[in-house]
C-alpha cells in the first residue's frame, strides 16, 4: 500500500475584532440610509440604489464567508449579480420611457 499525503489548505479566518468593525460599518451604512431618507425621496432612492449593495457586499464578503471561497464560486456570485443588476436596468428604464 502507498501512503498519499494529505495536503491540508490553512485557512485564516477573521477574528471576532474584524466582524466587530463590519457590523459597526453596517450599522453606520444604515444610518446614513436613514439620513438621507429624511432629506427626501430623490436622495433616499439614489441611497439605496448605492448604499444598499455595498452593505450586501459586506455581508456576503465577511458574514457570508465569501472571501475564503474559491474563484468559480465568487465567478458564479458575480454572474448571478451581474444578471440580476441587468434585470434592474431594463425595468427602470421600461418604467422611465413610458
Amino acid at each position: 500500500m502507498t501512503d498519499h499525503a494529505v495536503t491540508e489548505t490553512h485557512v485564516e479566518h477573521p477574528g471576532y475584532g474584524t466582524f466587530i468593525k463590519v457590523w459597526v460599518a453596517l450599522v453606520l451604512l444604515t444610518a446614513a440610509l436613514v439620513a438621507l431618507s429624511r432629506i427626501g425621496q430623490a436622495a433616499a432612492v439614489w441611497g439605496l440604489l448605492t448604499i444598499t449593495p455595498l452593505k450586501a457586499g459586506l455581508v456576503f464578503y465577511f458574514f457570508m464567508h465569501l472571501k475564503y471561497e474559491g474563484p468559480l464560486l465568487k465567478g458564479v456570485v458575480l454572474v448571478t449579480l451581474g444578471t440580476l443588476l441587468i434585470f434592474f436596468v431594463l425595468l427602470f428604464s421600461d418604467v422611465a420611457f413610458r
